[in-house]
């Protein structure tokens, strides 16, 4: 087939099997958008912001395991795009990114809005391309695609020069990607997987330690089998949050600096950490001296590289998490879950002993009090996404997450302005799903813009402001270590939330009450409309437990049993 350059990428999106594609215009893309408009095999949302683009492709991807697609113009509209790429590069999020370029001619020049976009996404993007024929687009949109889903997944640019997209010339999309030196490993390697079941049979002290991989290789169902086979004790990180459900006995919680207290202590007393799709992040480990100092470790992961990039480890298995578990379950048949019982018992008094807790109060709304309210009224129904500080961590503390998918965060790279555009692509993705973006005053002024998205193309998704007038993770930190300096932290001076709603074609509530929740909150699903609910919270309330930066999880800072109100 004869066609142009940007008829090429509009058909290989379809071929793809894409449905809704997020981006912003310009002229170095100007001839894919004039095909863009043509095409009816997918649909096309507009974005305020390059970066809105991609964390709404992002937020699609990481709802449905399906590649998102983003396409930006050159210079400034791809340097806004960078955001996104990183965020979406250290969660490991499958995106397929097209950027439009100056024509080939102009390259090197310092035409106008030229810029060297291979150049600035190689360190946060899984593979880029710079495409320098019409005869190597159809296989370049393969590849890209092929890698961004295949292995640890990742994000890919497509950078095409603007001469490549009116160019014609034949169009033969290829069915199969040959990389010779591109060859995940899926199948771990049985001996080391026989090794890792002999240790685990071994143990008297085991830990499942559950990462964002489980979430990525579709693993959860694996997961909850082979813990319950075991009867294991489990803890999450961030990432993992609803692998295991909510609900389930042998789920701990979360770990790491703002972890819950058996979690954390039941990592720095395992005696074999057994750990599937997790990195070893700082703010899982703690001190490293001190992080798992009495076990063996078992480390699952499809990338070999993050195999002892942090911590020593043990029993390495290369694979696919699914794979994995498919050899080792047999393997566990006729396992005594007896061994175990007295550390399940020494889990559970540490649990009696410090419980995630906070003091609530009929005068003021805590925060945590709207995460467990927002759970009892909508729980499993919801997808809940979020930006990055406190209120990021009360969701994941205190929110009842029951399935992978329904936690949708920046959890590498902590992207404020993340969580409104990572809810409209989630939204567009399961349109019959409510969908909840918990943020705060400071992060959601970062891509507000995205009112107008969500009004034009009609996504209802409800943004839970959990209004304490400051930076809050910021002022916390100077609260602890820095006495009491708030520098550039107190974020008094606000828009009008209900009148920016209202004024954007959305709609707004001002909340102090548990009652006005209430309403606001039920009333916000009937509207069917994007909303703001200005939720006024404690001003002064921490997340708590806290593990210092660079302490031992052990070490926390727990919350009282009554309290001292900031004055």
């Amino acid at each position: 087939m004869q066609m142009s350059g940007a008829q090429m990428v509009c058909e290989a999106i379809i071929a793809e099997g894409v449905k809704t594609v997020f981006g912003y215009p310009g002229g170095a893309i100007m001839h894919v958008y004039d095909e863009v408009y043509k095409q009816e095999g997918f649909e096309h949302i507009l974005n305020r912001h390059e970066q809105a683009s991609v964390h709404a492709a992002d937020g699609y991807a990481r709802a449905t395991g399906e590649v998102g697609v983003a396409m930006v113009t050159s210079g400034p509209g791809f340097t806004n795009a960078v955001t996104g790429l990183a965020t979406a590069y250290m969660d490991s999020i499958p995106l397929v990114v097209i950027s439009g370029q100056v024509p080939s001619h102009l390259i090197g020049t310092d035409g106008f809005q030229e810029i060297d976009a291979v150049g600035i996404s190689r360190p946060c993007t899984k593979h880029n391309f710079l495409v320098r024929s019409l005869e190597e687009l159809p296989r370049v949109l393969k590849e890209a695609f092929y890698i961004a889903r295949s292995g640890r997944a990742g994000p890919v640019l497509v950078d095409i020069p603007k001469d490549i997209t009116v160019e014609i010339g034949d169009y033969v999309y290829p069915d199969e990607v040959d990389l010779p030196s591109y060859k995940p490993t899926y199948k771990g390697n049985t001996r080391q997987i026989e090794k890792a079941v002999e240790a685990i049979k071994a143990s008297k002290k085991p830990l499942l330690y559950l990462g964002g991989g489980v979430v990525l290789s579709n693993a959860y169902e694996l997961v909850r089998t082979l813990a319950k086979k075991t009867q294991i004790p489990v803890v999450e990180t961030l990432m993992a949050r609803g692998v295991m459900g909510d609900k389930n006995p042998l789920l701990l919680g979360m770990l790491g600096m703002h972890g819950n207290y058996s979690s954390n202590m039941a990592m720095s007393e395992t005696d074999l950490v057994i750990s599937f799709g997790a990195r070893f992040d700082d703010r899982v480990t703690g001190k490293l001296s001190e992080f798992a100092k009495y076990a063996k470790i078992i480390h699952v992961d499809i990338d070999a590289a993050n195999i002892g990039k942090i911590v020593a480890v043990d029993y390495p298995i290369v694979g696919d998490i699914t794979k994995v578990i498919e050899v080792m379950l047999p393997l566990l048949d006729g396992i005594d879950t007896d061994r175990f019982e007295a550390w399940r018992s020494i889990l559970a008094r540490y649990e009696a002993l410090h419980p995630l807790s906070y003091v609530d109060s009929d005068e003021v709304i805590k925060p945590q009090w709207a995460i467990e309210r927002i759970g009892e009224l909508v729980g499993v129904d919801a997808i809940i996404t979020s930006d990055v500080g406190q209120h990021q961590m009360w969701a994941a503390q205190h929110y009842p997450f029951d399935r992978p998918r329904q936690w949708i965060n920046s959890g590498g790279l902590g992207t404020m302005g993340f969580g409104f555009p990572a809810a409209l692509g989630a939204k567009k993705a399961f349109p019959d799903k409510i969908v909840i973006n918990v943020t705060g005053d400071g992060s959601i002024l970062m891509n507000m813009q995205e009112l107008v998205t969500a009004a034009e193309y009609k996504i209802p998704v409800i943004n839970l402001i959990l209004n304490n007038h400051f930076l809050g993770m910021v002022r916390q930190w100077q609260t602890f270590f820095y006495e009491k300096r708030y520098s550039e932290t107190d974020l008094s001076f606000q828009p009008n939330w209900k009148a920016l709603a209202e004024a954007c074609g959305g709609i707004g509530y001002d909340v102090k009450t548990k009652a006005e929740f209430d309403f606001a909150i039920k009333d916000a699903i009937a509207q069917d409309k994007v909303c703001f609910m200005n939720v006024i919270v404690n001003r002064f309330e921490d997340v708590l437990p806290m593990v210092p930066s660079g302490g031992a999880l052990f070490n926390m800072m727990l919350p009282q049993t009554t309290k001292d109100e900031e004055a």
